[in-house]
């Protein structure tokens, strides 16, 4: 993988294997020009969310297996698109973010500020909890 920067401006970590997450399917929410939806963030889905997103017509629960989409449960990490999360950031529903694991391209539809209010991330240092 070539260097993505996150939001933080470190190299772009991993979001999600299990289940493979990322617009490409390679564990990474990563931009690109080819992803339509931007699915550059790094979320850790909540119920709440997900039915959000369910009632604005973004059916993230039911599995659709030809698109090698498993349907999500809340807990699960998943690539999000950028502009979804900030619609449910605006309606008071958004899910927490793995900041080191979202592209800076989520910026483009998004702020810093909006998605650090909901970072989950854990600090590399530990000591200072």
């Amino acid at each position: 993988m070539s260097f993505e920067r996150n939001v933080l401006g470190g190299e772009l970590e991993i979001c999600s294997t299990d289940p493979l997450t990322g617009w490409f399917r390679d564990g990474y929410a990563r931009a690109s020009s080819d992803d339509p939806g931007s699915h550059t963030i790094a979320a850790v889905l909540s119920q709440d969310f997900l039915e959000h997103q369910l009632e604005v017509g973004n059916d993230l629960i039911t599995a659709l297996p030809q698109y090698g989409f498993p349907g999500l449960l809340p807990g699960e990490r998943w690539a999000v698109c950028a502009p979804r999360w900030h619609q449910s950031f605006l309606a008071g529903r958004a899910c927490g973010v793995l900041l080191a694991s979202t592209s800076e391209g989520a910026l483009e539809h998004t702020t810093l500020a909006a998605l650090t209010s909901h970072s989950v991330d854990v600090p590399p240092d530990l000591s200072s909890l």
